[in-house]
């Protein structure tokens, strides 16, 4: 049998649809709930006598080996957002009302998202958004027969500003069901909110209006998030795994899997990012290797920033400035990306009008190359590059203030497969180092944070139809502050994700035999702690949970 391997990834046309969330009943009214400690519980670990020999029909709920999010020991109030059953494109629409008996200036607040679903179903995108500012986007896992349950919580404190007003809620995670795709997604989302010492947040959360945004005249700081995904169920779903028109291969994208999310103020270049290369819990032609430990970010998409700060000057007079969020490499006219925006700002709180300009913008030239070499073994070597440096100054109430933010973004990689695509294998890096540096009336500050991300996989399909996939997924990243010469806060973070999985394609699911064998660790330090924590699991069976700090 012959068989395209990212064909198989695209199984299904809507695998992780442009999909978006659906319809339930309005949320409950507030209530106080306790607090919880936050401490990272382990979870029940099975004996080896219990591993089975291959899949069942049942398998471990997912779990991730990343740190639950820190919850204060106070009191607080609960908003239930969202109770619903996704099954079709109809999107989830009710009212948020702010908490009542918690005050409207908050320690932290904590979105939590539960889920459950049975049967047969494929992965899914979803957002949830609240006043129009995404809060969340997220994907689902695939089910197993029996039925699953799993939980995804963020940290929204940021969003304070929105959540002190009421506004209307959206929700879609796109579904469909039917005889085959039986799986409906039950989900419920909330809000929990802490007393306490209120926590230093933006003070306005904005959206952009037809494209364009508004500041007020008095901001000092400017933070843009884009929820950046590559996904629809086509090719910009695997991005990382396109070729050049040249190649003979299944997903084809001009130049190439060189991608760039780029932001723009008014036309001119005002911020450059690698995207993250999520793999979604159906990638790599394998649902074998999700089933209980997703990969990095997969449940809790983490937002790209860009410190438009150099370009506060220029938005702070009061007008409407065009925004625009773009992915370098997207064939032209072709869909895929979801690019929301969400803008947060901090204010000058002493005037009511903070004057500045522009000082520098300079690019580098965009570097793109990605080069075919034909054969028996068919290969595409990437190398991309790009930089980029924008300063600017604000007459602020504490005196002028120059923000400078220089980026430098790097990609290589090396695409290797075989007529057929019955071996189809991927190394690559991507790297986005960042330097902000703040210079005013004291010492200058200096944040310079690197990030690296790995992908490194291979997928074969026998002549027995056997299909095996071997992967390793890295999210990494480090983050140094200084103020003037003198150090003053550091993290790293270090994600890996390894599986091996093995199955018969062709057949009915008992048929398929599968094995597989999955692990996570998730290690952080820095001046704030240690975390680090181990998952494995085999057969979808959690054979080892262990922390180490």
């Amino acid at each position: 049998m012959s068989r395209p391997v990212i064909m198989s990834m695209l199984a299904g046309a809507i695998l992780v649809a442009s999909a978006l969330l659906g319809a339930g009943p309005a949320p409950a009214a507030t209530a106080p709930v306790a607090a919880r400690a936050s401490a990272a519980s382990t979870a029940s670990v099975a004996r080896p006598s219990d591993v089975p020999a291959e899949f069942g029909s049942d398998w471990h709920d997912p779990v991730t080996a990343a740190p639950p999010v820190a919850r204060p020991s106070k009191p607080s109030c609960e908003v239930t957002l969202v109770e619903a059953q996704f099954r079709d494109f109809t999107p989830y629409t009710g009212t948020y009302t702010p908490p009542s008996g918690c005050g409207d200036r908050w320690s932290e607040v904590v979105l939590r998202l539960e889920g459950k679903v049975k049967g047969r179903q494929f992965d899914r995108l979803g957002y949830l958004h609240v006043g129009g500012v995404e809060i969340l986007r997220t994907s689902t896992p695939e089910p197993s027969p029996d039925g699953i349950e799993w939980s995804v919580e963020t940290d929204v404190t940021r969003y304070s500003d929105t959540f002190r007003r009421g506004h209307d809620v959206e929700m879609l995670i796109g579904n469909v069901v039917d005889d085959t795709y039986t799986g409906v997604l039950d989900v419920k989302a909330t809000l929990t909110f802490y007393t306490g010492r209120p926590a230093v947040t933006p003070d306005r959360v904005l959206t952009l209006k037809d494209g364009t945004l508004t500041t007020p005249r008095n901001s000092e700081r400017v933070i843009a998030e884009v929820y950046a995904t590559g996904s629809g169920g086509g090719c910009e779903e695997v991005w990382y795994l396109t070729v050049p028109n040249a190649a003979p291969y299944s997903c084809k994208a001009d130049n190439g899997p060189y991608r760039e999310v780029r932001i723009e103020v008014d036309g001119r270049l005002a911020g450059i990012a690698e995207p993250f290369p999520t793999v979604w819990t159906g990638g790599w032609s394998n649902p074998f290797l999700w089933y209980v430990i997703p990969g990095p970010r997969a449940f809790a998409v983490k937002p790209i920033e860009y410190d438009l700060t150099p370009f506060a000057g220029l938005l702070d007079d009061g007008r409407p400035h065009r925004i625009d969020v773009s992915v370098v490499g997207v064939p032209e006219g072709q869909p895929g990306w979801s690019l929301p925006v969400n803008v947060l700002v901090r204010q000058d709180a002493r005037r009511g009008h903070v004057s500045g300009a522009l000082l520098r913008a300079e690019a580098g030239d965009l570097t793109d190359s990605s080069t075919y070499t034909p054969g028996s073994e068919h290969r595409v070597d990437t190398a991309g590059r790009h930089r980029l440096t924008v300063a600017g100054y604000l007459d602020t109430s504490h005196g002028r203030v120059v923000t400078t933010v220089s980026r430098t973004l790097a990609n290589t990689s090396t695409h290797r497969w075989t007529d057929g695509e019955n071996t189809d294998g991927l190394e690559a890096t991507w790297t986005d180092d960042e330097v902000v540096t703040v210079d005013g009336r004291g010492p200058a500050t200096t944040t310079r944070t690197r990030r690296a991300y790995t992908m490194d996989g291979t997928t074969t399909l026998g002549a027995d139809d056997r299909l095996r996939t071997v992967l390793t997924l890295g999210d990494r990243a480090a983050v140094a502050e200084e103020s003037g010469d003198r150090p003053t806060t550091w993290s790293r973070l270090d994600d890996t994700y390894t599986g091996d999985a093995t199955y018969t394609v062709g057949v009915p699911r008992d048929r398929r035999h599968a094995v597989a064998t999955t692990s996570e660790r998730y290690r952080r330090q820095g001046s704030a702690g240690c975390y680090d924590r181990s998952l494995v699991t085999v057969q979808g069976t959690l054979t080892q949970d262990r922390a180490r700090c």
